[in-house]
Parts: C-alpha cells; sequence; structure tokens
C-alpha cells in the first residue's frame, strides 16, 4: 500500500531523485521505506544498485526522472553538477511538466538556483531550494533539519514529503534564502572540528590518552550535535566520508565569497579554508573532514593514517565557481 500525501487537491505516490551519494541515497531509502514510488538516478549508476534491489526504478536520465515523478529531488555536489543534471535536452528542466515541483537540496551557489527556478518558472514548473543540516546519522534518525527557499504555495504542497526526510522543515524566504542560511550554517563546522582537534592534541600530547580527552571534551559546554557524532572520528575516520573534505571546502569558498560580496569579515572561517587545504595536501580530499585533526597532528610531527588513493584538487577556476571535487 503506498502511503498518500496531499499535493494541492492530489496526491504524492511516484517521487523522484537525481543523485543518490551517501545522502541522496538515504533519503531516497527513506522516501522508499514509506511507501513511494521512487524513481532515480545517478551518474555512476552502480551505486544505485543497492537501491535498486529495495524497489528503486533507475533511470537513463535526469529528465526520465521528472518524466516519470509527481515531485522531483536532487541532491548533487555543486554548481557545476547542479546545471550538469538540470540543464540541457536530458536534464531535470527538460522533463519538468506545467505545476510540478522540483526540490532541489544541493547546496549550491544562490544565484546559480535563481538561474534555474527562473528557467523552471518559465516552464510552468517550480523549483525550491532545500537544502538540509545533519549527518548521516540525523538523517537515518528522522532528525534532518531543511530550509526552504522559494514559492511558499509550492512548498506548502511538499511541506508533508519534507516531513518524511526530516522533523525539522522552515520556510525561509525566497528563491536562494535557504541556500544563504544553510552555507553561513556550514561555515561553522570546520571552526568547530578545529578548534576541537587543537584541543584533543594539546591534551594528548600532555600525557592523557586521546580517547579520555575525546569523551571529557564531548561531555563538557563544548560539545555541539555537530562534534557528538563526529568528534570521535578523531580516533578512527570513517571508512566512508559523511562530508569530506573538498565537499566542506567547497561550502567553505561559497561561504567566503559571500562575505566578500557582502563585506563581512570571516576570519576564523578563511583560517579553517586554509587548514581545508593542508589537509587536502596531504591526501585526505576524499576522507570524512574530521581528518582535519590527522592533518593538524601530522604538523605536530605525529604519524598520520594512510590518505585517499587520490588527491581532490579544488582548482583556482573551480574555486571562484565555488566546486568542489564530486
Amino acid at each position: 500500500m503506498h502511503k498518500r500525501l496531499c499535493y494541492g487537491e492530489d496526491t504524492v505516490r511516484s517521487v523522484g531523485f537525481v543523485g543518490l551519494g551517501t545522502m541522496g541515497g538515504r533519503i531516497a531509502r527513506r522516501l522508499l521505506s514509506v511507501g513511494h514510488e521512487v524513481y532515480g538516478f545517478n551518474r555512476t549508476p552502480e551505486k544505485a544498485r543497492p537501491l535498486v534491489g529495495e524497489g528503486l526504478r533507475l533511470c537513463g536520465t535526469p529528465r526520465a526522472v521528472a518524466e516519470r515523478s509527481e515531485v522531483v529531488f536532487s541532491m548533487v555536489t555543486g554548481d557545476e553538477a547542479l546545471r550538469s543534471v538540470g540543464e540541457g535536452p536530458d536534464g531535470i528542466l527538460a522533463g519538468l511538466r506545467p505545476g510540478q515541483v522540483w526540490v532541489d537540496m544541493t547546496t549550491a551557489g544562490p544565484e546559480v538556483s535563481r538561474e534555474l527556478a527562473r528557467r523552471a518558472s518559465e516552464r510552468g514548473g517550480c523549483l525550491l531550494d532545500a537544502p538540509v543540516s545533519g549527518s548521516v546519522t540525523t538523517l537515518e534518525q528522522g532528525q534532518l533539519s531543511i530550509m526552504v527557499g522559494g514559492d511558499r504555495a509550492a512548498f506548502e504542497r511538499v511541506e508533508p514529503l519534507l516531513r518524511q526526510i526530516g522533523r525539522r522543515v522552515t520556510h525561509v524566504g525566497g528563491n536562494g534564502d535557504a541556500l544563504l542560511l544553510k552555507i553561513a550554517i556550514n561555515l561553522s563546522l570546520p571552526v568547530q572540528m578545529l578548534a576541537f582537534s587543537e584541543g584533543v592534541l594539546l591534551a594528548e600530547r600532555s600525557g592523557i590518552r586521546r580517547e579520555v580527552a575525546v569523551r571529557a571534551m564531548l561531555d563538557s559546554v563544548i560539545a555541539s550535535p555537530m562534534l557528538g557524532y563526529r568528534g570521535p572520528f578523531v580516533l578512527e575516520l570513517p571508512e566512508e566520508a559523511w562530508f569530506d573534505v573538498s565537499m566542506m571546502q567547497k561550502d567553505v569558498l561559497l561561504a567566503l565569497e559571500t562575505g566578500r560580496k557582502l563585506d563581512v569579515p570571516m576570519p576564523a572561517t578563511a583560517l579553517a579554508n586554509e587548514m581545508l587545504t593542508a589537509t587536502r595536501g596531504m591526501g585526505f580530499g576524499r576522507r570524512d573532514f574530521a581528518a582535519i585533526f590527522h592533518a593538524l597532528a601530522a604538523m605536530a610531527g605525529e604519524r598520520r593514517p594512510e590518505p585517499d588513493d587520490g588527491r581532490a584538487v579544488v582548482e583556482p577556476e573551480a574555486r571562484a565557481r565555488g566546486q568542489g571535487d564530486p
């Protein structure tokens, strides 16, 4: 039995999802678990095979996903990837129907999102930017926070669907506003992680065991939700990055560029960006950004764990666009 939701005067049964990575794949799984037909696309189809085994219907193009679904979601790595799945003859826009809502959960540049929203409107559809705040753990617990920018009426149509993904759903304003808020939130993540890493390393160097220092710090007043689930990664990095260094730096670069445009000084964010560059330079680009600790420890003369096989480099021209590696 498919769970139906109010969608104007109709109900939502079929949902599309473009981008089935670490977070996108788990959101698609969550939608499957509550009874929706889910059509999906991933540029690396092999990574979506486990979801196919759970009922996902894999399509050959983003356009095909949009054509087969009532509401289409996307969650990709950044501006370039969003344009790739959204534009062109095989893109989401080409398959968007009048009245259809496209919910983009990518942390992209606000101007790129606004441009795509204008193009969706020209086709009679509506794009909402809906970035999420949380981790793999909070997603699996149904505790993601979702910020939404765009047409209020379109938001109200898909709000029940969004609440099946995360309990905290907030409409914050027009197109691009949710992305600006997400960028403002995310700049704190590497800043917190860097300060936490400095504290753990200082305690360890003074003779306190690392695991003891981590536990004591996470039981103290400095423990934020992010540090609560990522702090233990300084003991052992996860095999699969929850949010890798290059993706984290992509968001930080978006924040720094926004700060430059708005004349907001961001010294702590700038320092965190330099530390992320150093972490990538040591080969940790595709590891979780908690690898900041291991880069800092290496600077202090300690042996570091094996980095990833390839170095994920953000090229200068890509930095200007706020793009990182996939």
